[in-house]
């Protein structure tokens, strides 16, 4: 009789506060990075696959809400409650620039074409960085409705899309004329948009639903009812056959995007789930807690070739990650977090 299997994720400690913002770097010759935002100050990168703590960005003085790596994985950007958005080296930690705002800083994201910076707060405005040129006045986009909470780029950087923590709603706006050109209705604010690896959807989550829309038409195609308030949700990348959801059960949900059904549900958080996030091949996807943890966890197999790839290498799977969840715990033992009594924000 085969017993049933539980989801045993990775598990990250080392944020002293809730995580609020998970971002997954594309692939690279060197793998993939994860960049985590916490209410602790100090956004951290680790290996995209393992969960090994690589390192600290340290400069920030107050919660930081958003965090995003470059298409290369050679630059962080945080944007943070002590009203700045920061640059850093992903490489060796260090700050390369600091953009300063006039309040706090909620969301952050670099352009495809990774030249361009754009951020949103609690200013209602949108603002284009030029990298090439740091010092140089940002370019301000038309006033947004309301607080932003997210940011991102689509149409090769013609578009940017951007949603309000106290309305409802995804704008889109043209980078040419800087006014909105579209606008996807929701009936609670927008506390997740993610645009899909290829280009072809946005993923939303406002209040207890998950919405998919077409990035090009910008059409409704699917909305699900999720089984509480989710904060956020993510595609799966490589097949777009399910979708992951965390919210205010504390739990890790997966979906079937075609129908709707719940797959699975992850438990092991203790307390709310502020973000997940699926990792660029779709081999595994991280969440985010109010209880100060990262968990990654595996996916389950799609496929019946996927399956069986799996079986035959299941106990070298199994041991590549207890060296995982050994090597996170050594590397965290000797760490401590820096800047003590940050403002939250």
């Amino acid at each position: 009789m085969e017993k049933k299997k539980v989801a045993v994720p990775l598990v990250c400690h080392g944020h002293s506060r809730p995580v609020v913002d998970l971002f997954y770097s594309p692939a690279t010759p060197d793998g993939f990075f994860l960049i985590s935002a916490s209410k602790d100050a100090n956004p951290m990168l680790r290996n995209g696959e393992t969960g090994d703590w690589i390192g600290t960005f340290e400069g920030h003085k107050g919660a930081v809400w958003s965090c995003c790596l470059d298409r290369n994985a050679l630059r962080a950007a945080t944007g943070s409650a002590d009203f700045s958005a920061k640059i850093w080296d992903a490489l060796t930690g260090d700050e390369l620039h600091s953009f300063e705002h006039k309040h706090i800083v909620r969301a952050c994201a670099f352009s495809e074409d990774t030249h361009l910076l754009l951020t949103g707060g609690i200013e209602k405005i949108l603002r284009i960085y030029d990298l090439n040129r740091p010092d140089s006045t940002p370019r301000e986009i038309d006033k947004s409705p309301g607080s932003v909470r997210t940011v991102a780029w689509l149409h090769s950087d013609q578009t940017i899309l951007s949603s309000c923590t106290d309305i409802g709603g995804v704008r889109l706006w043209d980078v040419r004329s800087g006014k909105i050109i579209q606008t996807l209705d929701t009936k609670s604010p927008v506390t997740s948009a993610e645009v899909s690896q290829d280009g072809r959807y946005i993923t939303t989550a406002d209040g207890s639903t998950v919405k998919f829309w077409d990035a090009n038409h910008f059409g409704l195609m699917k909305s699900y009812n999720m089984p509480c308030n989710v904060e956020s949700a993510s595609l799966e990348p490589k097949y777009g056959n399910r979708f992951i959801a965390g919210g205010e059960d504390m739990w890790v949900h997966v979906f079937d995007f075609v129908t709707g059904e719940e797959i699975t549900c992850n438990k092991g958080h203790h307390g709310p789930v502020h973000c997940v996030r699926f990792s660029p091949g779709g081999e595994s996807y991280a969440s985010g807690s109010e209880d100060g943890t990262i968990r990654i966890w595996q996916m389950g197999p799609s496929t019946a070739d996927e399956s069986e790839a799996l079986s035959a290498n299941g106990s070298t799977n199994t041991g590549k990650l207890k060296i995982g969840v050994n090597e996170v715990s050594r590397k965290i033992e000797g760490f401590h977090i820096a800047n003590d009594g940050q403002s939250e924000g």
